[in-house]
């Protein structure tokens, strides 16, 4: 029995899903199944049991991505990705979050551009690459142009439902205080979506990191995507998985990141809502 329910207090789904601080045992019990995987790769090349060409052992993984960070250049293209991201993301925020609360609020308007939006939510960013380059060139504004496409769609969606499932009784209590819409909007509606915002945002950040490594595997000259590209071409196989290795910690530690402000941020909910994706 739990120090909660001994004092009587519930005890969320998400809490036991998700401990708040984890331990020691929780920790272990997540390392397991890499370390297996670590193991079975480890000990398949040391047999040859695959051919090392196409993927390399996890000594030379190790010895790549050591020279690569005494160099510089694995933090010079992490350093170039990230700032992409940011700069998609923040402006997927600026205009996702305002039409969101928009169409929310006005489901007539809604109506009338749903079509619209649900044919372009249905066309894979990438697929627009080609045109994007022509638009703005290869240089930074077709690769944000990319991020901010992909994050754009679960920010407002997400957004939409969070604002719209608001519940009708709190709104009617707040008109009967004479509280006006934009106040309504402020003290009601916002508070009671931001679970559902937050989950939109949270998809948003991770779509972003799909398209922009996708973008810059055709179109760059740095990041995490052009170092991929570039291995590829030199038969550099060990490259290649430093740095999908190295993908795969940034998003995880991102994703970690937004998790825990958003539990701080809506206590209530566990940071973790169920918006659409």
């Amino acid at each position: 029995m739990t120090g909660r329910e001994r004092t009587g207090q519930p005890v969320s789904a998400e809490a036991e899903r998700r401990p708040s601080v984890p331990g020691s045992s929780g920790l272990l019990e997540g390392l397991l199944f890499p370390l297996a995987i670590l193991g079975f790769w480890w000990i398949g090349s040391a047999l040859g049991l695959w051919n090392t060409f196409l993927l390399p052992s996890p000594a030379s993984v190790g010895r790549a991505a050591v020279r690569l960070i005494r160099s510089g250049d694995l933090l010079r293209h992490i350093g170039a990705s990230s700032l992409r991201v940011f700069w998609g993301f923040g402006l997927s925020c600026l205009t996702a979050f305002p039409l969101g609360v928009l169409l929310g609020v006005r489901p007539r308007l809604g109506r009338l551009v749903n079509g619209t939006l649900e044919f372009l939510r249905h066309v894979p960013p990438l697929a627009l690459l080609p045109l994007l380059l022509l638009w703005f060139g290869i240089g930074e504004a077709s690769k944000t142009a990319i991020i901010v496409l992909a994050a754009f769609f679960p920010i407002l969606l997400n957004t939409v439902d969070g604002i719209r499932r608001c519940d009708q009784n709190l709104v009617e209590v707040g008109v009967s205080l004479g509280l006006s819409e934009g106040e309504r909007l402020r003290r009601i509606r916002l508070p009671w979506a931001l679970p559902s915002i937050l989950t939109g945002l949270r998809l948003g950040l991770g779509y972003s990191w799909r398209a922009l490594i996708g973008a810059e595997l055709i179109a760059a000259s740095s990041g995490l995507g052009y170092l991929i590209h570039d291995a590829q071409g030199l038969s550099r196989s060990d490259i290649i998985v430093v740095a999908i290795v190295t993908m795969g910690f940034l998003g995880a530690l991102v994703d970690d990141l937004f998790f825990r402000l958003a539990k701080h941020l809506v206590p209530w909910k566990g940071g973790d809502g169920h918006g659409r994706n």
